[in-house]
């Protein structure tokens, strides 16, 4: 049994810098035509002149793969509307992290007052630039995302010309406001579509499953795979994936982040078969993207096969998503 899937993008991906992007970014461009590249490296993505240098470093590390980094700028809120303008020309989206809530983040946004964030997002508006938001809190680490949906819903009413992604949502009530407001979109990630926290810290504790968000309850994981598996025309695939040196995840202070790039395809094709919603798998990693993105990402024909995949322990000194098993599907 065979299934092709045109142009498949990942909406959300960790790309890092150095080492790690040579090693992962031609895992990405492997699977994926595209991809919304995160822009919190150290230090993170704030000038034209560093966004087009990554950019390059990118480029340079996937080789003639086909492959479409779609960039992104880390949000500050003194940008200016000449600033935004030029930008604009180079980037799809600007991500915005509330300070200190997850890696990389510690330059992030410091209170989500509006008027605050008014003047950016006003530009950004007129601009068509899209805000991508990793939306906790930093209360209870269960209660954090679904606190956030207050501040989805002010931004979302504040500006109604904004589409606001939020970014690897977890919970039912961010599910609930996709229906609510008609410029609220979401990403989805695979992790959260399989696991919950019993998964990571219900017996032995799992470093290579610990993310932020963190998994949550079962209600939670049933809500994103029905709008998952139904494609909802306003959720996509993003795959959050966040490589780690091993040493990384294997200690005391076990940074946050699930490796899935390499094995994304082939999970989300078993899943999508295994609830018969295998047709509804191209618009959930596709087309919903385009729509909501406004682009056409370059050509490209996947195909996987019903035949068994044994996924490595380790790509260089990374552990992915199911490393040392076996999944159901493999790329042809």
């Amino acid at each position: 049994m065979t299934h092709t899937l045109l142009s498949p993008m990942d909406m959300h991906v960790h790309l890092r810098d150095e080492a790690m992007l040579k090693c992962v970014a031609p895992l990405s461009a492997q699977s994926f035509s595209a991809a919304i590249v995160m822009p919190n490296l150290v230090p993170p993505i704030t000038t034209i002149e560093a966004l087009k240098a990554y950019h390059g470093r990118i480029l340079e590390a996937m080789g003639e793969m086909i492959f479409e980094p779609l960039m992104t700028l880390f949000f500050k809120s003194d940008y200016t509307r000449a600033f935004l303008e030029e930008a604009s020309l180079y980037i799809k989206a600007l991500k915005l992290y509330p300070s200190g809530i997850t890696t990389n983040s510690e330059g992030g946004v410091a209170s989500m007052d509006i008027e605050t964030l008014r003047p950016v997002l006003e530009v950004m508006s007129d601009l068509g630039l899209i805000l991508c938001v990793h939306g906790e809190t930093n209360g209870f680490v269960m209660d954090r995302e679904k606190e956030f949906c207050s501040i989805y819903e002010s931004l979302a009413s504040a500006f109604p010309r904004l589409k606001i992604v939020m970014e690897h949502i977890t919970t039912k009530e961010s599910v609930a406001l996709l229906d609510k407001y008609e410029n609220l979109y979401a990403t989805i990630t695979l992790h959260h579509l399989l696991i919950t926290l019993d998964d990571v810290a219900g017996g032995m504790l799992k470093p290579h499953l610990f993310c932020k968000p963190i998994a949550k309850r079962y209600e939670d994981r049933e809500a994103l795979l029905q709008v998952s598996l139904k494609a909802h025309p306003k959720v996509m695939f993003g795959s959050d994936s966040a490589p780690h040196p091993v040493h990384k995840k294997e200690c005391c202070g076990c940074a946050a982040g699930v490796f899935t790039a390499p094995i994304a395809l082939q999970a989300l094709t078993e899943l999508f078969h295994k609830h018969h919603m295998l047709a509804n798998l191209q618009a959930f990693v596709s087309n919903n993207a385009q729509t909501i993105y406004g682009y056409k990402p370059p050509f490209k024909e996947i195909s996987l096969v019903k035949i068994p995949y044994d996924v490595p322990h380790s790509y260089g000194d990374v552990i992915p998503m199911f490393a040392g098993e076996q999944l159901a599907w493999s790329l042809k």
